[in-house]
């Protein structure tokens, strides 16, 4: 939000602008990102790519000694995550409305927001188990790209990630968070791609207070893990990454051997929403200069929050005009 997507708003070419004429801003952002990262030590062991986790659960847990320290420092991210939704609802945000089924999981069991558990569920009726993904969705190569475009068998694009999410869980969401998602101009769904950074940002409010929720009722388990048993089975399962849903399936023999695996990341669920995207901000914005085409391009791609490669200034426009 702070780094690769709030510039596009503010007419900036990145953080390093904003902090030029707002250091506080980017560094309310730099010391928010801080403290996740000292939570994923804490529990990861590393804050990139964490090494604590094995199957079953974890190498070891902290105790409550080790973890009662970040209550003070997430309550303080929590309310650096209000503000930032405040100050990021002050940007001017580009019309596009899009028709799009979204796509996430909905736990009504626990009724909490989703984020490891749930059925999928859509707001055209999809409801299914993750087993059944495979008999719903496919990916499929494309002639003009290297990268796969999943899609619905039968039918056709849609959308997963942040306003997915919103969209099919919003009275999930604690109060805090309903709260702040009003006072941002926020309904209860949101179909401009461009006002994702808000909905983002609700979904940071919603992980801090759940991260302080967690750290209060934190009993240590008995063993940091639950010893595997192998045994010839097939599973499958669906969690919430950041950027959407993530598909895991893999079939295991009887000594625990992987024979068959297939992961389907969020991304690749998302290109063709993306590129229909682009062709309605096309559409709409021919009439402009090809650089400022240009950056509404990218900025349109950055709604999604690519990788890194794809989120940074990198778009080699060709354009036509007849």
């Amino acid at each position: 939000m702070y780094m690769l997507h709030a510039p596009d708003f503010l007419g900036k070419a990145g953080a390093v602008e904003i902090a030029r004429e707002n250091p506080q801003v980017v560094q309310r952002g730099l010391q928010l990102k801080k403290v996740g990262n000292e939570l994923m030590s804490l529990l990861g062991g590393r804050e990139i790519h964490p090494i604590n986790v094995r199957v079953g659960g974890f190498y070891r847990v902290p105790s409550r000694k080790e973890l009662e320290p970040m209550l003070d420092r997430l309550k303080w991210a929590r309310d650096a995550a209000i503000e930032t939704v405040r100050w990021m609802s002050s940007f001017e945000f580009p019309e596009l409305q899009r028709d799009y089924e979204f796509v996430a999981l909905r736990d009504d069991e626990r009724q909490r927001y989703p984020m490891n558990e749930g059925r999928l569920v859509s707001n055209r009726g999809l409801d299914i188990s993750a087993r059944e993904y495979d008999e719903h969705f496919e990916e499929l190569h494309v002639p003009h790209s290297t990268a796969l475009h999943a899609r619905k068998i039968g039918g056709g694009s849609y959308f997963v990630g942040p306003m997915a999410r919103y969209a099919l869980n919003f009275d999930r969401l604690p109060a805090i968070a309903q709260q702040v998602a009003r006072e941002a101009g926020l309904g209860e769904a949101c179909t401009n791609p461009y006002r994702s950074i808000l909905v983002r940002g609700v979904e940071v409010v919603f992980a801090c207070d759940e991260a302080i929720r967690l750290t209060e009722a934190y009993e240590p388990p008995g063993e940091p893990f639950v010893k595997p048993e192998p045994r010839e089975a097939t599973g499958y399962g669906i969690t919430e990454a950041p950027r959407g849903i993530l598909y895991h399936r893999y079939r295991i023999d009887s000594e625990g051997a992987i024979g068959d695996a297939k992961i389907v990341p969020p991304t690749s669920q998302n290109q063709a929403t993306i590129e229909q995207d682009l062709h309605e901000v096309l559409e709409a914005n021919h009439e402009l200069p090809d650089e400022s085409l240009g950056w509404r391009c990218e900025q349109t791609i950055r709604n999604y929050d690519p990788c890194i490669s794809c989120a940074a200034h990198f778009l080699q426009m060709n354009v036509e005009r007849a």
